[in-house]
């Protein structure tokens, strides 16, 4: 593990001039920023250097810094929240560390403890905390990256980089209602290939997939749907997971999402949707308006099935999942020349995804109690919850010796906070 981004030597540098806050109705996600951003620079031989809270502004690189010409550059998404009684909190950001630290070992930048860069981002957020917006569906958006800066062309580990996290207030995905969207089934073009790095969260995964998305928009739809192999075996949806309902013989219903293979992103509304239906599944947890004759798989499903089940009637709803939109339902795929229906229910969603969203929305805004929900700060007491560092698993071996033992999943699908210290 290299040097940790320490919370002790922190300088904070507050800007002379707030921004105004803009119109929560003009709120487009990924517009606006927040008055400051938060700078941590490493160097291979002094390792992490001081982190530094300050006005959110230009960054200056050299033009033959790596993260141009090798895509040297990873990140996250995560959100905060602030109820009407004033207290901010985070959904479950020890995730996100623990997958930015397996991001970064992937492309040879520096790992981190995951606990000291959560108690950074939790001053960041302290400070511009009144950017939360504190109405029904909005929330802070962080962005955590890391680049490589290495000032010299060559192919290999960089001798320096940048991680830094900005912030930016958003409103609800479908502002107006859930809008199902319609699907290019997509074989033409391949988003991740096993041995690749499809399961990790880089900025290279992302920018081969807009040419294909706008060509998805030329056909008259609205995202892809990822296929691969002889069999077009469905991956995801977009840049968000994806889960399937099927009807069983007996009346039961199955949720289905494709296995973390290694091409497979493993996302935290992805876990989360899993921990909350298995837990309801087997009792441990009551979920109003859903099913308990439910089964919950991580296996493969091919577009045969899928065709076949809406044929017979067993398809029962497709929705994708993510930070942004949280659940996104899913109304058409357009598969070799012809378009798929998938069912859909008045209200845009469907009898598994609706009480799924509904209990995931309640534990990330705090109405429903959850320990995924972690304060930051409660504007009523003052209070400045103790520093997190020894919440997170902190090894990177131990992360990925954790994930290859649970055949990739690297997350405990039962949602605890798991307080273990190595």
């Amino acid at each position: 593990m290299d040097l940790e981004p320490t919370p002790g030597r922190l300088e904070i540098h507050k800007t002379p001039t707030s921004k105004q806050l803009p119109a929560l109705q003009s709120l487009k996600f990924g517009h606006n920023f927040t008055d400051h951003m938060l700078v941590i620079p490493w160097g291979s031989s002094k390792g992490w250097g001081t982190p530094e809270i300050k006005p959110y502004g230009p960054l200056s690189l050299e033009p033959s810094a790596t993260v141009f010409h090798y895509a040297q550059c990873l990140f996250e998404g995560l959100k905060a929240y602030r109820n009407k009684a004033g207290k901010v909190t985070l959904f479950r950001p020890d995730l996100n560390m623990a997958r930015m630290n397996l991001s970064a070992q992937r492309l040879a930048l520096p790992t981190f403890n995951g606990g000291a860069l959560l108690d950074l981002i939790k001053e960041l957020i302290r400070l511009d905390r009144h950017w939360i917006p504190q109405e029904k569906g909005h929330s802070l958006y962080i962005r955590p990256v890391m680049i490589g800066t290495q000032n010299t062309i060559g192919i290999s580990p960089p001798d320096s980089a940048l991680l830094f996290v900005i912030c930016s207030p958003v409103g609800p995905y479908y502002p107006d209602g859930f809008k199902p969207v319609a699907l290019h089934g997509t074989t033409e073009y391949v988003r991740a290939h096993p041995g690749g790095t499809g399961g990790y969260k880089i900025g290279a995964n992302y920018a081969p997939g807009v040419f294909p998305q706008k060509h998805a928009g030329q056909l008259g739809y609205v995202q892809n749907l990822w296929l691969t192999g002889p069999e077009h075996s469905l991956t995801e949806v977009g840049t968000m997971n994806l889960f399937v309902v099927f009807r069983q013989n007996d009346g039961s219903l199955e949720l289905v999402t494709p296995p973390l293979d290694g091409t497979i992103l493993p996302g935290v509304t992805r876990d989360s949707v899993l921990s909350l239906a298995r837990s309801h599944a087997d009792g441990t947890l009551h979920i109003p308006k859903l099913t308990t004759k439910l089964t919950v798989s991580e296996r493969g499903v091919t577009m045969k099935e899928v065709c076949e089940a809406v044929q017979s009637g067993r398809l029962v709803e497709m929705f994708g999942a993510g930070t942004a939109a949280i659940v996104s339902p899913i109304n058409k795929i357009g598969y070799q020349g012809q378009d798929v229906d998938i069912p859909v229910e008045e209200d845009g969603m469907g009898p598994v995804s609706r009480p799924l969203w509904t209990e995931l929305v309640g534990r990330q805004t705090g109405e429903i109690e959850s320990d995924w929900s972690v304060v930051v700060y409660d504007e009523q007491t003052g209070h400045i919850p103790p520093k997190t560092a020894d919440l997170i698993i902190r090894d990177i071996s131990t992360w990925r010796r954790y994930r290859d033992i649970n055949r990739h999943r690297i997350y405990d699908t039962r949602g605890s906070i798991r307080k273990i210290i190595f």
